[in-house]
């Protein structure tokens, strides 16, 4: 394996790992493990455990907004939205180390930042904003729009995360192609 393979290696690696163990319970030698190489090999790739994680935390955010752009390619207004709202819920679904990568990346800025450490989310909150942007750009360029897709993606990320099922009456206000997959709309 070439380093920029390995590299590609520990970034999975990294995501799986944090995003079950969050930043400070997940060790350096665990994602070596996963990866199969030595700790020390890591840090030739890598800084610190930091850059690791924030490696981890960007890319998270950079399939996101490729699993938006594409659902969203050729479509305009209500039809993208819906369209990104299924591909985003199919995301979670198949791969929920991205959910909880997300979430583990929100604690960690957030503690972080309660330590004075305001450098720690800088890149993660330039990322979150590209995809405010360009959210925004896809539904018509109307930032109201892009506020209120995001903030069910967030009411998504909660009740996802909190472990409510597909056929919970909480999901019964979504439209549908934000609910969780096995969610049936109700009759007419």
């Amino acid at each position: 394996m070439s380093a920029d393979e390995r590299r590609e290696s520990v970034i999975r690696a990294a995501i799986t790992e944090f995003a079950r163990g969050g930043y400070n319970a997940t060790s350096t030698e665990s994602i070596a493990r996963r990866v199969g190489v030595s700790q020390p090999y890591l840090f030739r790739l890598f800084v610190n455990k930091q850059a690791m994680f924030l490696a981890a935390a960007e890319r998270c955010l950079a399939d996101t907004r490729k699993v938006f752009a594409d659902a969203a390619e050729g479509l305009e207004g209500d039809e993208a939205l819906h369209a990104m709202a299924t591909a985003y819920q199919r995301l979670i679904v198949h791969d929920p180390d991205r959910l909880l990568m997300q979430m583990q990346m929100y604690a960690a800025v957030a503690a972080a930042e309660a330590a004075g450490n305001h450098e720690f989310g800088e890149s993660l909150r330039a990322g979150w904003l590209q995809m405010f942007d360009d959210i925004s750009v896809t539904l018509g360029a109307d930032p109201n729009e892009a506020t209120l897709f995001l903030a069910y993606g967030m009411l998504v990320n909660t009740l996802t995360s909190l472990g409510y099922p597909a056929d919970h009456r909480i999901w019964s206000r979504f439209y549908d192609s934000a609910k969780p997959p096995g969610r049936a709309a109700p009759p007419a």
